[in-house]
């Protein structure tokens, strides 16, 4: 079990690792060893995350989210495999920590009367400027 929060954990089993070549740091090793790790995680079919938890880590996993469902988090930062794993398993942590916390409701509020009046009044003075940079216009009713 991997424990998100005291509420929330996740089975292992859930889990799958699969380890690939890596094109990042390594030097000869990167064309012989699979350090890299593509972890992922059944989010639709998860019997760990209640359904609020896993419509919110859906929209924050956004192009990590596959068409099935599933999350997939690539790790090769690392040289080593267990590094990657590691690594790949604390960002599925924070993902799903994010997912967890309830949004805050949003209160409307309306602008002040003071910040309205600074407002207005910036826009008179821009105007005010801006007539200033006009050419002087001729009188053309007079002719």
């Amino acid at each position: 079990m991997i424990r998100i929060t005291p509420h929330l954990a996740i089975d292992e089993g859930e889990i799958k690792e699969v380890f690939v070549r890596s094109s990042g740091p390594g030097g000869q090793n990167v064309n012989k060893v699979a350090t890299a790790v593509q972890l992922r995680f059944d989010v639709v079919h998860s019997p760990s995350l209640p359904e609020d938890v896993k419509e919110r880590l859906i929209r924050l996993g956004g192009r990590r989210i596959n068409e099935n469902g599933e999350l997939v988090i690539e790790a090769k930062r690392f040289r080593t495999q267990e590094r990657n794993r590691l690594n790949a398993r604390e960002r599925l942590i924070n993902l799903v920590l994010r997912a967890a916390k309830n949004p805050k409701k949003r209160r409307k509020t309306r602008p002040t009367a003071a910040s309205v009046e600074r407002r207005i009044e910036s826009k008179r003075s821009l105007g005010k400027t801006k007539k200033m940079r006009r050419p002087l216009q001729k009188d053309t009713n007079s002719e």
